[in-house]
């Protein structure tokens, strides 16, 4: 089964890219850990969703100290997922379904089990094997009291005085983005999967790469007032890390069509398109709509704001609302304003509690929005089934290093990244075989009523629903621009070229339509048949005759 998908060296300016967690998508061999194969398989609902990329997060031999970001081998595959020939096979059936493919590169560290950090370890204080890491002398603890992203310090001792940098988990070291060696390996990566058909990169925390340790070094209160002036911080988006990105550029366009590249830098909204720049990745990650709440000033802002840093940059802007790093949208947009993610999850979501059909609603009219904008859109699986969140996990299941490095006081990922329902019933509700092992993350009972296969069979399920738009908007896509229109409070409406209206109602009560035929709700009937005012908390898009 194939359509007509996004094609030539531009596909990515305004393509529909889903998300794939590869060890909760699809178990083939029943070991419990989605794998390569289960991704294969399952291609067909792809193709029947309608999107044009699939992006896959790490699938790299891996000890999981962070979900696969902790990468032992960027040139393989985890066995436990699958082999090369696997991958292979894959990147064949995803092209032959007319399917392109964007990889996780993780190059801001390696993991601890890497060779040549072993060798690191293994060569003593100034070897050249530790030259390729940042390895620092410090005989009265650690050389600076940074803290990690998932808690402690960035420093972990080896003895003798001697610390590492990690700014994730100990388990994953800092790479130094200085060393020649480090530059021309990952060249060598980038080729190695680009020579494998693969269409494109999702550049892992893209702002980090470059370090600046001569001293004097900041504070962590330093760093946490925002007294580091831009472009010199120690480790975060120096101006020197874009000379990397240039290299890479040139490695891209050795290809034909040009491998594309998307950056995840959680930088200042101002200095992200240098990431987005043509000499540069291409495109860079705005994650403005996802932190943004359920509210017509704020959505507005972001797409006006974003729309011109996508122009400054000759990209186009990318919109986000769940990924494999936060709390679903369905769930966010089901709890007061204000809530605290954190506390939610550690009430195991009891307090408050979520408003499940209010969250549902909301979620569909802001997929609704976010599909009518220009630029790409990037899905996470399961959201097209509406999942929630799942908050209750136990802290004995838990896999997420935040969970750990917190003491306990920050749940972390894992509610996210719970393996997809694909039957009502089952073991594992289909992701893996009937005698397979459970999933490696336990799903809730009430997971049945979420499985594709249940949702399949519901006209009105957001699966139907998310099948309707993406169909449409392949339909009514044209160019790039936008034209905010006149509207109600608590409404915001605008035009793409053709005539293609999308207004979304944030108030609670109806309002008029706008004048013309509604071709998609995000409300009952996906198709607006029998549509006569726009309920509260919905979207729909309407094309204006002529």
């Amino acid at each position: 089964m194939t359509g007509p998908r996004a094609s030539g060296a531009d596909w990515w300016r305004q393509a529909v890219v889903y998300q794939v967690y590869p060890r909760s998508f699809a178990d083939a061999n029943g070991d419990g850990l989605g794998d390569l194969a289960g991704i294969t398989r399952r291609i067909p609902h792809l193709v029947d969703l309608g999107v044009d990329a699939v992006w896959l997060s790490p699938f790299y031999p891996s000890a999981l100290a962070d979900g696969g970001y902790d990468v032992d081998d960027h040139r393989d595959v985890d066995p436990k997922i699958g082999t090369l020939a696997e991958f292979d096979a894959m990147v064949e059936a995803l092209h032959a379904a007319g399917l392109k493919l964007v990889v996780d590169i993780v190059p801001n560290h390696s993991s601890d089990r890497h060779p040549w950090f072993r060798a690191a370890l293994a060569a003593g204080p100034g070897s050249p094997e530790r030259e390729r890491y940042v390895f620092r002398h410090s005989a009265d603890g650690p050389p600076t009291d940074w803290t990690a992203s998932f808690g402690g310090p960035t420093w972990e001792p080896v003895g003798d005085g001697w610390w590492y940098l990690h700014m994730f988990a100990p388990e994953q070291p800092d790479w130094n983005w200085d060393h020649p060696d480090v530059r021309e390996d990952h060249e060598r990566t980038l080729r190695f999967w680009a020579d494998r058909g693969v269409d494109g990169f999702r550049i892992d925390v893209a702002h980090y790469l470059t370090k600046d340790l001569t001293g004097p070094l900041p504070t962590q209160a330093e760093i946490e007032a925002g007294t580091v002036p831009e472009g010199t911080h120690p480790f975060n988006d120096r101006d020197d890390v874009h000379e990397v990105y240039r290299s890479w550029r040139k490695v891209f366009d050795q290809y034909d069509p040009p491998r594309m590249a998307v950056a995840e830098a959680v930088v200042p909204t101002h200095r992200r398109p240098r990431y987005a720049s043509a000499e540069g990745l291409g495109q860079a990650f705005n994650f403005d709509l996802l932190e943004a709440d359920f509210d017509p000033g704020q959505f507005r802002a972001v797409v006006e704001q974003n729309l011109d840093l996508a122009r400054s940059a000759g990209s186009t802007s990318t919109w986000v609302l769940s990924n494999h790093d936060q709390v679903r949208h369905t769930s966010r947009y089901a709890l007061p304003t204000g809530t605290s993610l954190t506390a939610w999850l550690l009430s195991d979501g009891t307090e408050p509690r979520a408003d499940e059909a209010c969250g549902l609603r909301r979620a569909r009219a802001a997929t609704a929005f976010l599909l009518a904008l220009p630029g790409s859109a990037y899905l996470y699986q399961g959201e097209e089934l509406g999942l929630p969140e799942v908050a209750d996990l136990p802290g004995v299941v838990l896999q997420d290093p935040t969970w750990i490095r917190s003491l306990g006081t920050t749940k972390g990922r894992d509610g996210c990244r719970v393996p997809l329902p694909w039957s009502a019933s089952g073991p594992s509700f289909g992701f893996g075989p009937e005698d397979g092992r459970p999933a490696h993350l336990p799903q809730p009972p009430w997971f049945a009523r979420y499985a594709v296969e249940a949702e399949e069979a519901d006209a009105g399920s957001t699966l139907a629903f998310y099948r309707a738009a993406l169909a449409r908007r392949r339909e009514l896509l044209g160019g790039e621009d936008l034209e905010f229109l006149d509207s109600p409070e608590g409404v915001v409406v605008f035009e793409r070229p053709g005539g293609w209206v999308c207004a979304t109602n944030f108030t609670t009560s109806a309002v008029p339509l706008p004048s013309g035929e509604v071709v998609l709700s995000s409300s009952g009937d996906p198709s607006g048949v029998g549509l006569t005012e726009l309920p509260g908390e919905s979207t729909v898009w309407v094309q204006r005759a002529g």
